[in-house]
C-alpha cells in the first residue's frame, strides 16, 4: 500500500443516501426499515429506466458522492460506520459492495449497495440511454466500476412470482454474455468468466427452499436459452421492467397450469442447456438448497485490492 498517494475520504454516514424503488412488492417494508437506521435517506420511486433513476439521485444529491439502495435490498447498519479512503485517480469510480441473495445464497454485486460519484453519474450513458452495447445491460462492464469486498446488505428479489422470475431471467442473460456480447453457445463453459459461469449454474439450480425461488430458477434457465439459442430475441429488453410484465404473461400461462407441467418444462430446459450448451443444470430440492447455502463461501472480489482503496471503521 502506498501511503503517500493523495486520497479522498468518503464517510458513509455523511453521504446522501437514496432508496431507489420501482415496482418491488416489498419496497414499502424495506423503505420503512431503512429509515430506522438512516432517517436522512431520500427516496426515488417510479422513475422508468435504470439510467434515469440514478441520474435523478445525482440531481438531488448535495454531496460529491451518494449511496444507492435498491428497492428489494436490506442494508446492514454497520455499512454506515465505514470510511473509504479512495485514491484521487479513482474518485470518479462507482464503488460496489457485495450483497447476499436470499433465493440462492450467492454473494456478489447483484443488488448490492453502491457509492456513486455525482458528476460522473450525470454524464454516464447506460441502459436505456446507452450508446455502447455493453452498457445497455448493466453498469458493471464499465472500467470505472470497482468491486469491493465485504457484504453489507441482503437482497430479497422474491416478493412475487414476477419479481423472482425477472431476477433470474436477467441474470440468466447477463451471466452468459461477455461485455454484453453473445458468444458461441457451445463455448459458454470456457468463454465466459468462471465466476459468472458458477453463479449462472447456481441461479438455475438453487432456491426451491424459499417462496417463489423455483420461479427464479425457471427465469434463469429461460433467460439463458432465449439469449443464446433464440436469434430473434433482443437481449436489451431485459432493462425494461414494463416489457417484462408483458413477456411474463406469455410464459406464465403455459407453465403454471400444474406442478407437473412446471416440473416437466423445467426438466426440458435443463436437457436443452446440457445438450446444446454443454452446461450442467440441476434442480436441487429444498433440503439440498438449504445445504448449499449453508456451505457456500463467496470468492474474494480482487479488484478491490488492485485499486488500493482502504476501507476502515469510522474512528479507527
Amino acid at each position: 500500500m502506498n501511503n503517500h498517494r493523495v486520497k479522498n475520504t468518503l464517510t458513509m454516514s455523511q453521504l446522501d443516501l437514496f432508496y431507489i424503488s420501482y415496482d418491488e412488492p416489498n419496497c414499502e417494508e424495506k423503505w420503512a426499515k431503512l429509515l430506522t437506521i438512516a432517517p436522512w435517506a431520500k427516496r426515488v420511486h417510479g422513475v422508468k429506466g435504470f439510467d434515469a433513476a440514478h441520474k435523478e439521485c445525482a440531481k438531488q444529491s448535495e454531496t460529491s458522492h451518494f449511496i444507492t439502495i435498491d428497492g428489494d435490498n436490506e442494508l446492514y447498519p454497520e455499512f454506515l460506520d465505514i470510511t473509504c479512503n479512495v485514491p484521487v485517480e479513482y474518485n470518479d469510480c462507482v464503488l460496489s459492495w457485495a450483497s447476499k441473495n436470499v433465493i440462492n445464497g450467492l454473494i456478489y454485486g447483484n443488488g448490492g449497495v453502491k457509492v456513486w460519484p455525482k458528476e460522473q453519474t450525470l454524464l454516464m450513458q447506460t441502459h436505456e440511454n446507452a450508446v455502447e452495447q455493453r452498457f445497455q445491460l448493466d453498469f458493471c462492464w464499465d472500467s470505472k466500476y470497482i468491486q469491493m469486498n465485504n457484504v453489507y446488505s441482503t437482497t430479497h428479489p422474491n416478493g412475487s412470482i414476477l419479481q423472482a422470475f425477472r431476477a433470474g431471467f436477467r441474470e440468466g442473460c447477463k451471466m452468459s454474455v461477455i461485455s454484453g456480447e453473445n458468444v458461441d453457445p457451445s463455448q459458454l463453459s470456457v468463454a465466459i468468466h468462471q465466476k459468472n459461469l458458477k453463479r449462472l449454474l447456481v441461479w438455475m439450480s438453487v432456491g426451491a427452499d424459499v417462496p417463489n425461488g423455483k420461479w427464479a430458477m425457471y427465469g434463469a434457465r429461460l433467460g439463458l436459452i432465449e439469449s443464446n439459442l433464440n436469434k430473434d430475441f433482443d437481449i436489451t429488453q431485459i432493462r425494461d421492467y414494463d416489457w417484462f410484465k408483458d413477456y411474463f404473461l406469455t410464459v406464465y400461462d403455459s407453465v403454471a397450469t400444474s406442478n407437473e407441467m412446471f416440473n416437466s418444462i423445467m426438466n426440458a430446459m435443463a436437457k436443452t442447456i446440457q445438450q446444446d450448451m454443454g452446461l450442467p443444470c440441476a434442480t436441487l430440492t429444498p433440503e439440498q438448497s438449504k445445504f448449499f447455502k449453508f456451505v457456500y463461501e463467496a470468492p474474494l472480489r480482487t479488484d478491490a485490492f488492485r485499486t488500493e482503496i482502504e476501507v476502515d471503521r469510522e474512528g479507527n
